[in-house]
């Protein structure tokens, strides 16, 4: 077994706790990794200049501002700028394969877009897939 799925922390930022329920104790049973929630891009954000995160899950719809321009925080924010950050999101706000629409500028951190309704038991590989872990 290689150690490289071990000790991953990810945050996911989505203002529906039955949602934040389902994928942590999803992920945590399945790969082991350690799944924080935000319900709000503010708490998000204050947990991610705080914790050493490998990834952010940032839900589009937040109720305390849109989730792109939460990104754009976090992008710009020198604490945080590094953290890949995966859109998740029930409306597609671009084409999956194309960050373009999404304001990618080359140096941009989104590295997915994971649309909902999604499979909990696949939500795993597809962060794998995109992040190539």
């Amino acid at each position: 077994m290689s150690n490289s799925n071990l000790n991953r922390c990810i945050l996911l930022i989505d203002d529906e706790p039955d949602l934040c329920r389902i994928v942590k104790v999803t992920l945590e049973r399945l790969k082991g990794w350690t799944i924080l929630t935000a319900y709000t891009g503010q708490d998000g954000f204050t947990i991610a200049q705080t914790q050493p995160l490998d990834l952010i899950l940032l839900d589009l719809s937040l109720p305390d501002g849109n989730g792109l321009e939460w990104r754009q925080t976090l992008k710009t924010n020198i604490v945080t700028r590094s953290i890949p950050v995966i859109l998740f999101t029930a409306s597609n706000p671009a084409d999956p394969t194309s960050t373009d629409e999404l304001g990618g500028d080359g140096a941009d951190n989104i590295a997915g877009v994971i649309l909902k309704p999604f499979s909990v038991l696949q939500l795993a590989d597809q962060i794998c897939t995109q992040l190539h872990w």
